[in-house]
């Protein structure tokens, strides 16, 4: 998962908070602030993209129209998750990626799985490894013969295309192939993909963590190729 800042609450001219008559209505600051990209999954998303409630608005009325409990989502996401009961008690039972470093937490493989990082503490492999459950990211036919989501096979196929760019830029390392790279990228969604295909290129890691709008830059640290880093005040 990347992990996003989407910043405070929203402010009028006025300076005046900005209050939604309904939740809905959050969505396009959602998308401005962290682009068309579901939260959790990662797809570029251009339609039925949904804003999404962290704490289930069914659960949790009064957080319905809370800028700090809302996020977007893609249909699979947000219909795995459904009413589970995320609440105050249980909230720290999982990583959130406006929260935390959720792409510190979790690896992704070429053949489409995504797995808690080994190399985290086990108590944070386990909030991992929840988030992954929360949101079915996990479902492939091997594991879930009733799974109708295709999301892993677009993990696949992003991979390619970015070992295929990677290929591409070392045969033709040019400053407009990282540019036309990015876009592909962009265009494509799944940032944590290529960031893992790109690991070893810091110009290329940098040049990814802006052109996705909204992700902490926190989470990585510049002088040390960016690695991903502990989130300040983050659980990881």
């Amino acid at each position: 998962m990347r992990p996003v800042n989407k910043g405070n609450c929203l402010i009028d001219q006025n300076g005046h908070q900005i209050i939604f008559s309904h939740y809905s209505d959050a969505k396009g600051y959602l998308i401005q602030r962290l682009g068309h990209y579901c939260s959790y999954c990662e797809r570029s998303i251009r339609a039925s993209l949904a804003v999404e409630h962290i704490q289930p608005q069914s659960r949790q009325q009064d957080l319905g129209k809370t800028w700090s409990n809302l996020l977007l989502a893609c249909v699979n996401c947000n219909s795995t998750k459904k009413d589970t009961d995320v609440n105050s008690t249980n909230i720290g039972d999982y990583l959130w990626p406006d929260t935390d470093n959720t792409y510190r937490a979790m690896t992704y493989y070429p053949n489409g799985p995504i797995h808690p990082n080994p190399r985290m503490p086990g108590h944070l492999q386990q909030k991992a490894q929840n988030s992954i459950n929360l949101f079915g990211l996990n479902k492939t036919p091997a594991n879930n013969s009733k799974a109708t989501d295709e999301r892993w096979i677009g993990r696949i196929d992003v991979w390619g295309i970015a070992e295929e760019s990677k290929a591409d830029l070392k045969d033709n390392d040019t400053p407009q192939m990282r540019r036309q790279i990015v876009k592909t990228a962009q265009a494509n969604g799944h940032f944590s993909i290529w960031m893992t295909v790109f690991h070893d290129d810091p110009d290329m890691l940098s040049r990814l963590i802006d052109a996705f709008p909204g992700t902490c830059r926190n989470c990585f640290d510049p002088s040390n190729g960016y690695m991903p880093v502990k989130r300040p005040g983050g659980q990881c």
